[in-house]
């Protein structure tokens, strides 16, 4: 399996309501005064172990998220309990539209399990921005697949697979307003196994419209997915390592 988004700590990747006990710090790496800036990489820092769920294959997680921005200075914010952040890596993906990249992260409650987070950079602050709610569970996870606009309206449309080894659902949420709303639901797709450090397939655009690359969720095939206001799958083949980078490649 190709291994797109590696579970190391400090290795970059190319409105949230905060709860009782969420308490959020930011800090600069200097005093420079703010000005626009964007974001060019992302990673997380400050192992803990107060969230020993293992579905990445340890008991480490992270409890702050840290963006550097193109004029060098790197911004962070930090969750205290009952937060973490449960992820591979943060990804730098355009969720508003303006060209200009978002930090999408997978966060996870103690007691209510994992949600999607998005944060934005923004007068050089790094803010939540939008989140969808948790699963509702503890030791729930979710695995996402991209960002785009998938259906061609002008918004944007975020894909994850929720409770990838239980439920097996991809779900598609849309930035409007400032805020995310889900728009479509289908079961029976997967993109992770209990103890990987990454996550499979993911969004690709090989022709006009991008294609969710998922597996099935038995595992035993490839499948294609797009999205217009209902799915449409198309299958790839079996599934295997090679094939599914092959996929990710269009090839």
């Amino acid at each position: 399996m190709r291994k797109g988004a590696p579970r190391q700590p400090g290795r970059p990747w190319t409105a949230i309501t905060r709860g009782a006990g969420m308490a959020v710090c930011l800090w600069l790496t200097s005093p420079v005064a703010a000005v626009a800036q964007e974001a060019v990489s992302a990673r997380y820092e400050g192992a803990v172990t107060r969230y020993p769920h293992g579905v990445l294959g340890d008991e480490v997680e992270y409890d702050t998220l840290a963006v550097t921005l193109s004029d060098g200075r790197v911004l962070r914010r930090r969750w205290n309990a009952p937060l973490v952040f449960e992820d591979v890596a943060p990804r730098l993906w355009d969720v508003t539209g303006d060209g200009l990249p978002e930090i999408v992260t997978v966060e996870s409650h103690e007691t209510r399990g994992a949600r999607l987070a998005v944060w934005s950079v923004a007068g050089g602050s790094l803010d939540p921005l939008a989140a969808t709610p948790f699963i509702g569970q503890r030791f729930r996870w979710l695995a996402p697949v991209g960002a785009a606009d998938l259906d061609g309206d002008g918004a944007i449309e975020i894909a994850y697979v929720d409770r990838p080894h239980l439920a097996k659902t991809l779900r598609v949420w849309r930035f409007v307003d400032g805020a995310l709303h889900e728009v479509a639901a289908a079961t029976d797709y997967s993109n992770h196994r209990i103890g990987w450090d990454y996550i499979a397939g993911g969004l690709r655009t090989c022709g006009a419209r991008p294609e969710m690359i998922l597996a099935s969720g038995d595992w035993t095939r490839i499948v294609a997915v797009t999205f217009d206001g209902t799915f449409a799958a198309r299958d790839l083949g079996a599934y295997g390592a090679d094939r599914m980078a092959a996929t990710m490649a269009c090839r």
